[in-house]
Order: structure tokens, then sequence, then C-alpha cells
């Protein structure tokens, strides 16, 4: 089965009770069609949204009236074209939901609270006594609850709940059920959980460069290399879940000689000559893997954009598109615009998968 676009696939556990967002109810199938539409596609016309979901002219103005009235969209300034009235568009009212997501890695634990458009509102990193994505911080609980201290009441009535994005292999454990158990007794919120990359992929795909996209090929470069294949906005991995090893952590054994982990490597200059043949080898090295791929998916499919995705400098990823885009013909390699923690975003968008979209 494909992973779902806005909905988390198989998610491992989500609460049966009803909970959050205390202030907003959307019941009908019809308003979680317009907001998926306003999820997918930014602003648009009442006339887009019956255009794009079948819905007639009426239908959409009732349920754009009602979901205004609950605050979950808001009226752009009118548009005047050339003939006939202005038209107005709609679209998401970023104040009107928020949510918390949490991402496991390999040396830290990245928590961010986002609106309803994908903007971090604040954010928090825990780091790990010892490397390993394989655990669940013993101050996460602590942390998401100083995070839901600072914001005001009302916006704490809207959070929609909480994503969880796990490292491949990371099952259900008991330190696991006990952090879900917990948050969701103390602090009134369903726990929503994803693989790690696919969550990325989401994220990506709701509130970043790939949400204009229907069909593209997916890398994550955090500690290993990771891919995932999006057609018509499912997004797709492979049954045997391969990494690639070479990532960040591929980068600082390069760099073992001379005792540097990448994250001092960047704040230093990237031009430095001490570590300009590592950085280079390193950037052909993923060029490289990334061509192979690419070239793999498209003995089955048509594959014409790659969305690269990380939690490396930005320049560097560009340089490694640039690199791919001039080996590949005819492909477009563009660096995903989520620069804060992608994982961690990624899985503050399950929650709103399942209470506003027709996939949750």
């Amino acid at each position: 089965m494909p992973d779902m676009r806005f909905a988390p696939p198989n998610p491992i556990r989500i609460a049966d009770r009803a909970a959050g967002l205390n202030a907003v109810s959307v019941r009908s199938y019809n308003e979680r069609l317009v907001l998926s539409m306003l999820l997918q596609h930014g602003s648009t016309t009442r006339f887009d949204i019956g255009e794009k979901t079948g819905l007639s002219a009426q239908t959409v103005s009732v349920i754009v009236r009602s979901l205004e009235q609950e605050g979950l969209v808001t009226r752009g300034e009118a548009q005047r074209g050339r003939m006939g009235p202005p038209t107005i568009p709609m679209g998401l009212n970023p104040e009107g939901a928020y949510s918390i997501g949490i991402s496991i890695g390999f040396r830290t634990t990245d928590i961010v609270l986002i609106d309803f458009v994908g903007g971090v509102i604040d954010s928090a990193t825990l780091r790990h006594a010892a490397p390993g994505a394989d655990h669940v911080h013993p101050d996460l609980h602590a942390t998401v609850g100083a995070l839901l201290a600072k914001i005001s009441k009302a916006r704490r009535r809207r959070i929609a709940g909480i994503g969880l994005a796990l490292p491949e292999g990371f099952g259900d454990t008991q330190e696991l059920s006990a952090f879900k158990e917990r948050a969701e007794a103390d602090f009134g919120l369903e726990v929503f959980v994803q693989n790690d990359v696919t969550a990325a992929a989401n994220g990506e795909s709701l509130f970043g460069i790939a949400r204009d996209l229907d069909n593209y090929l997916f890398f994550y470069i955090g500690a290993m290399v990771h891919a995932r294949l999006v057609l018509n906005h499912q997004i797709h991995r492979s049954g045997s879940n391969t990494a690639y090893d070479v990532g960040l952590l591929h980068f600082e054994r390069a760099l073992g000689s001379n005792g540097v982990s990448t994250e001092e490597l960047w704040r230093r200059s990237a031009e430095s000559p001490q570590y300009a043949s590592a950085v280079e080898t390193w950037k052909r090295d993923c060029v490289a893997l990334l061509v192979a791929k690419v070239r793999e998916a498209r003995q089955f499919v048509e594959v014409g954009t790659v969305v690269l995705s990380s939690y490396a400098p930005r320049h560097l990823c560009q340089e490694i598109c640039d690199g791919l885009a001039q080996t590949e013909p005819g492909l477009t390699a563009v660096v995903g615009s989520i620069h804060h923690s992608p994982k961690a975003v990624g899985a503050a968008s399950l929650p709103y998968a399942s209470r506003f979209t027709t996939s949750g």
C-alpha cells in the first residue's frame, strides 16, 4: 500500500477519544474536501474550489462561510480582472489550527510547534546522551509541556494533536507507549505516529516546494540517505526499506582523521582548504548515488523532478542538486524549502491529516 499524502498510513496507534481543538468542529466530508484543497493548493477562489471538487457554487459558499466562522479560513484581497466582478481568494487562516511535531533522530530529538500553514511558531532540541535513534529522550514529555505552557489558552484549544516521526526499525516499544499514553492523558492530545522520512516527504508536499508537484523522487540526507517515490501525490517507499550509507555519518567518517564532526565543519567555512577535499568527495558520492536511484526509477516511471531534503546546510544541498541535474539530462533537482527540522515539521502535519482532510 502506498503512503498517503495527507493521512498517516498504518499509524502505530491513534487515540480513540476526541481531544484538542475544542473550539473547532469539522464534521462533514465536504468541509474536509474544501480544507484538503486549501492545504494542497494554498490560496484559491470559490470558483476554483467548485471546479476542482465538483461541489456546487451554493455548497461551496455555505462551507466557506462556515469555515470562516470557525476561524479556519480567511479571505484574501479582492482581485479584479478585465471582465466581471472581482474574485476573492480564500486561504487557510494560519491561526486556525496548530500542531506539535516530534522527530527522534540519531543524535537529537527535535520538537516544533507549527501553525495551520506550516510556519514554525516555537521549537526545541534535545541532545541524546549517546548517538542512536532507538529510544525516547527522558526530557521529551517535559519539553512538550514547556512548549504548550508558553502559548495562550486560545491557541492551546486549537492544537490538532501531536505527530511523532520515528526512524526505520523503531518499533512500538514500552517507553514509546508510555510517552504516548502519558502525553494523551496530560495534554489531552492525540498522538499520531509515522516513519520519519515519509513524514519529511509529507511535510514538503504539504507545506514546501513540492506542494504543486504531482510526481517526483524525494531524497532525504540524514545519517543515511533515504528515498521515496511520489506519484499522484501519494508517497511510496520500497518494500525493502533500504537506507544508503552515503549520508552524513559517511561524511563524518571521511573526516575522522581530523576528528571533526559535520556539525563542527558547518560552523566553519565549507570552503576551508583543510576540508575542501572531503566535502567534494562526499558531494560526488551523493550525486553518484542519487543518479543511480533516479535511473533505477526511470526504468518503471517517468521521473522528471527530484526534491532533496536534509538538515545539512542549504548550499551543500544545492550543489548536490546542481551536480545531479548536470549528470542526468532532462532532470530538475531542487532543494526542499522546509529548512527547520523537516522531519519534525512533517510529523506535525499528521494531526492535520486526521482532522481536516478527506484522507484522515
